[in-house]
């Protein structure tokens, strides 16, 4: 654990509940470390009772801290926690950008004067008997200790973590001295809940969409939000709000109206406000001809991402309390928008990329009928299970049914190499045995000049080691690879299988054999000599083709293909045709486990005509 602060030194730490986590400076860090903390507390609570107040406290300081640090620091962030035997609680937060230093919010002039870094620390300040920053080598430190049972708080209502009793806590313009609960725990809760839901969200308008339900009417009568997007700013003059929302539905319209020819115009700088906003009473009827509105700018990754805009009727300008919730509430906003968008480009890149990899149809042969099933277990990355069944030239057509190991990135590296090669050997002339001689060599070719531009690499750094994900990479390829060629009176078919789950073959009367004896995978041994089999399909005859999703399908100790499960289940399908065939499996797989693959699954029927 890093050093504690010579303050705390001389305190007692006898039998100390300890613990230490690095997260990724990510909008899921806020909530990953309160999920640790909670359960390091839960689990000491079950040697000496530890106070509810202390560990609600505890969440709120987590939350403030590492979302402090994963908004301004960028960097990823280390988390470490004390339960002292005296009942003390002392949390430490560190990143790697030591010049971004927050200030003491209690230094703060005013709802227009807030600092750079924020008013989490003022929360902070409420619920910790001492905190402060220590400063080391290209880090810092923010450290926070809680008084044995949490601070006591007379005014403040007891704590909930429901957003329902936040919603019930929440400052209300028709409720007196509304504002000032604020500073109890239900602001407290409210946060920590808003942080988690945001962080699960992947959609930028489901994020902006819950904004409004989570401001609107708790701490505002209505909100807008304006987006800007990668390319240009769509904030600008005489463009309109994204969403609005009003307490009043009726109100909306007329409301989004009067924003679209107000659009805020933010400042130079990211400066994330709170700023005034000009009062739209005009759309707000006879009740809202009269209040006040501020704008907060949505920043994220030094980059702005949109603006929001709060208003409340009948003050004349919103409480601290208030202005600084907000803010806290639009960089948790900020950054759930930020990962959102990010996830939506990864997920772009992944599927154009994933539509490269595969062919755009599968080919029809004369006197075959085929279908296939393909299923990525991960929809937003590249799956490592691949598919072709093209034409050959001279009366002749290929498939291939492959797995590379691993998925994402590596995986497109392989399967983007693997496939082309197939096409062009067999097109080529080379016969089944020979295009995988050839692609093995192929792959130990590409991972030895891999392993070369590593240690290039490493040389140049001068022996300092490799980042993660630099060095070269193990890329294994089973496949089950064959070629068909239709004749009168039935399909003669050519094959071979290199570490792939071996291929069956379905009569019309129900009897399953194997088609292909097993080999090694692709990319292991050098100089390997690889051997095909040919067997004739008669009209009615099944070949199923699969990947490993489907034989090691899971269900508890049980795989799928346990005492040739598989078998038993094509036998099953005699007399179906090819897609009903794949149907079946494809059905009998998913039942089989009971929850979604883990795997990604790959079937090829072909059934001679």
């Amino acid at each position: 654990m890093a050093a504690i602060p010579t303050q705390r030194e001389s305190e007692p730490r006898a039998r100390e509940v300890r613990g230490r986590a690095t997260l990724p400076g990510s909008p899921l860090a806020p909530g990953a470390a309160r999920a640790l903390v909670r359960a390091a507390l839960t689990e000491a609570s079950g040697v000496s009772e530890i106070p509810a107040r202390l560990v609600d406290d505890a969440m709120a300081v987590v939350s403030e801290l590492v979302t402090n640090a994963v908004v301004h620091a960028g960097t990823d962030v280390e988390v470490d926690w004390l339960l002292e035997e005296t009942g003390a609680f002392v949390l430490e937060v560190g990143d790697r950008h030591p010049s971004r230093a927050p200030r003491d919010p209690l230094g703060a002039e005013g709802p227009y004067d807030t600092p750079e870094y924020g008013r989490g620390l003022r929360l902070v300040t409420t619920l910790a008997e001492s905190w402060g920053v220590t400063y080391r080598a290209g880090a810092k430190t923010v450290w926070a200790r809680l008084p044995p049972g949490g601070v006591e708080d007379p005014d403040a209502p007891a704590p909930d973590a429901a957003l329902e009793v936040a919603e019930d806590l929440a400052p209300q313009p028709h409720r007196a001295g509304g504002d000032r609960d604020w500073l109890g725990r239900g602001a407290l809760s409210f946060l920590a809940e808003a942080s988690d839901l945001l962080a699960g969200q992947l959609d930028e308008n489901l994020v902006t969409a819950l904004t409004g339900q989570l401001i609107v009417p708790r701490l505002a009568d209505w909100c807008a939000v304006w987006l800007e997007d990668e390319a240009t700013v769509r904030g600008g003059a005489g463009s309109g709000p994204d969403r609005v929302w009003h307490a009043s539905e009726n109100r909306i319209e007329e409301l989004r109206c009067a924003l679209e020819k107000e659009p805020p115009c933010p400042g130079e700088g990211l400066r994330s406000g709170p700023e005034p906003y000009p009062w739209p009473g005009h759309a707000l009827g006879p009740q809202g001809a009269d209040g006040t509105a501020l704008a907060y700018r949505l920043i994220a990754g030094g980059r702005p991402l949109g603006t929001l805009v709060i208003g409340r009727c009948g003050l004349e300008r919103f409480p601290d309390e208030v202005t600084g919730l907000v803010e806290d509430l639009s960089r948790r906003v900020a950054l759930a928008i930020g990962a959102a968008r990010q996830y939506a480009r990864q997920a772009t890149i992944s599927a154009v990329l994933q539509r490269g990899l595969l062919p755009g149809a599968v080919a029809e042969i004369p006197g075959v009928s085929s279908a296939l099933v393909y299923e990525p277990c991960d929809k937003g990355g590249p799956s490592g299970d691949f598919y072709d069944l093209f034409p050959a030239g001279d009366g002749r057509w290929c498939f291939a049914v492959g797995d590379v190991q691993g998925k994402g990135p590596e995986a497109a590296v392989v399967i983007g190499l693997a496939r082309p090669w197939l096409r062009l050997l067999a097109r080529e002339g080379y016969r089944v045995a020979d295009v995988l001689d050839r692609l093995n060599q192929l792959l130990l070719d590409d991972a030895t000049e891999a392993a070369d531009a590593a240690a290039r690499a490493l040389v140049a750094a001068g022996g300092r080691p490799v980042a993660t994900g630099d060095g070269p990479q193990t890329r294994f390829l089973s496949l089950l690879y064959g070629e068909l060629t239709p004749y009168d009176g039935g399909v003669r078919c050519t094959l071979a299988s290199a570490g792939h789950p071996l291929p069956l073959v379905l009569s019309p009367d129900g009897t399953v054999r194997t088609a292909a004896g097993p080999q090694t995978l692709l990319g292991v041994v050098e100089d390997e000599t690889y051997t095909s089999e040919t067997i004739d399909l008669r009209p009615g005859d099944s070949l199923l083709c699969v990947t490993d999703g489907v034989t090691e399908r899971r269900s508890g100790s049980r795989q799928f293909d346990d005492g040739d499960g598989l078998a038993s289940a094509l036998s099953g399908c005699a007399g179906l045709s090819a897609e009903l065939i794949a149907e079946r499996i494809r059905r009998l797989v998913h039942d089989f486990g009971g929850g979604l693959p883990e795997d990604d699954l790959a079937l090829l029927v072909l059934q001679a005509e």
